[in-house]
Parts: structure tokens; sequence; C-alpha cells
């Protein structure tokens, strides 16, 4: 059995977790690394960015961050730190498929799930959906805990629902910025392009959008500059105030139409897995996780 590839691939992974819930978290950690990236994770004095991703799994557990990596109570947490008018409109939640009463929807939106990720669902015209595989789709979601995947503590409890929001559009596209936040201080950036090619790519910027050699996940934008958000400011003003007082935590914004959106939580980027090139990244962010 190749396990790289099941571990590449989320569909094989879904089906196989259940299976390894009884391996204790710190070998399971150090398992799944081992297969991911050829390399020993350093749990006993972590130094590198990823080691240290995977020791704060272990060790920095908090109950209120259950309720950040909800993606319906997370509009209540985030509103206490910076105000209303962040999300995009939110149009309904349920517990099953099943009770989506879709003549009270709009003709487009996304549907999409509140403890995971991946579960996203564009419609963009609801009289020609398939309704039976969306439900087999979305049942299967709800009954996978994503804890199970990473042991990624602030999942382990969120009580899993359907959600729907409108549509957003932008005539040149919407991309995804994300901060890298150590104990409130937005330190480095990347900007996600072309998701709806299933070509994506990642970019890195510093605090003064320039441009970082770093190459991690997905490979660098090759089509021209990426220009810099007219709300870039802000945005790292948005981010400041909801890392506070946090070890790390990835801080994910939109803008569209020059405003500011908030996007999500993320404490565990790329789930640990993913070693960032050039190798002295690994240490210079790991640097910046300051640990007990």
């Amino acid at each position: 059995m190749d396990y790289k590839k099941i571990f590449t691939n989320r569909e094989k992974r879904l089906d196989i977790i259940r299976y390894l819930s009884f391996i204790p978290d710190a070998a399971y950690l150090r398992m799944v690394y081992k297969i991911k990236t050829g390399k020993n994770l350093n749990l006993s004095h972590p130094v590198g960015f990823n080691d240290k991703m995977n020791w704060l799994k272990l060790h920095d557990k908090h109950p209120e961050y259950t309720d950040m990596v909800d993606k319906v109570k997370v509009r209540d947490v985030v509103e206490k730190m910076i105000g209303p008018g962040y999300f995009f409109p939110l149009l309904g939640t349920w517990k099953h498929f099943k009770d989506i009463d879709f003549d009270k929807l709009p003709h487009e939106f996304v549907l999409k799930c509140n403890h995971d990720s991946g579960s996203v669902k564009i419609v963009r015209d609801k009289s020609k959906i398939n309704r039976e595989e969306l439900n087999t789709f979305f049942e299967k979601r709800l009954r996978l805990n994503p804890f199970c995947l990473g042991r990624e503590y602030p999942y382990k409890n969120v009580e899993p629902c359907i959600l729907a929001e409108k549509l957003m559009k932008a005539e040149s596209g919407i991309n995804d910025y994300k901060f890298f936040c150590f104990n409130g201080e937005p330190k480095i950036m990347f900007v996600a392009t072309e998701r709806a090619s299933g070509d994506t790519k990642f970019d890195f910027y510093d605090m003064d959008f320039n441009h970082l050699d770093i190459v991690n996940i997905h490979p660098q934008s090759t089509v021209g500059g990426i220009k810099k958000p007219l709300k870039f400011d802000e945005m790292k003003i948005v981010a400041a105030k909801c890392s506070k007082g946090m070890k790390f935590v990835r801080i994910d914004l939109y803008e569209i139409d020059g405003k500011v959106y908030f996007g999500e939580f993320t404490f565990f980027h790329g789930g640990g897995f993913w070693p960032f090139v050039p190798d002295h990244w690994e240490k210079d962010l790991g640097d910046l996780i300051k640990i007990d």
C-alpha cells in the first residue's frame, strides 16, 4: 500500500482515518509527517515551523478556539474583535441537507460545512442542482470529524452543520489573502490565486508587499505580478487584532470591491505537514513562534 499517496489524496484520507483513531496523537503526527515529507518530526525540541505547528497541536489547547474554527460561531467572535460587517451574508444553517428549504434561497449561493475545509459547493443555478448527489456529499462530510485527520484540537468539538452564504463576485476574480500572525503581529502573508482553474498558486509577501522567494504547498504564480490590494493596510490591522494573544494563527481575508471580508482562523497552516522551500524559511518562521 502506498501510504504517501493516501495521505496526499483527500478522499482516500477521509476513508481511512477512522481506522487510525487508536494511535496516540504524538505517534500519529510523527507517522504522518514521516510519510508526507520523508523527514522526522521533532516534538521534543521543536525548532522549525512545522515542528512547532505540531507541538502546538499537543500543548496549546484552548476551548475558545473551537468557536473560532466554527464557520458560523466565528461570526460573533470576530464581531467582538473588530466590529460588524466583515462576513459574507449568511443565508441559513441546517443540521442536515434534507432540512434545506431551497425555495427560500436565491438563484445562486454557496453551500459549505461549518467544521471542515474542502466541503464548498458553489451553486450558480439552483434549478439545475442534483440534490441526491449533494445530499450524499454533505451527509458524508457531516459525519467526518476533521480532528481525526490532523489531530487539530480546535475542530474536535465543533457541532457540524451546513450553511449557505451569498455568492460573492468580482470582475477580476476573488483572491485569498492569508496572514501569518505571531502573538498579534502579522509578519508575512501569501496570496492564493487561480483556484477556480484547479491550478492554485501561492505567492508570499512581506508586510510591505515585497515578493518573497518562498514555495509552500503550491507553486508561485507565473502570469505577471499580483497587485497590492487596495485595503492592504486595513487587512494588516484586522489580522493584528484578530490574532492578539495567540502564539500563531493564520488570518484569512478577502478584498472585494474595496471592502475587506474575514475568511477564517487557521491555527495550523498546511496541517503542519508542508515544509517551506528554501529550507531556511522553516527555521526563520519557526523562530517567530515562542513556545514554553
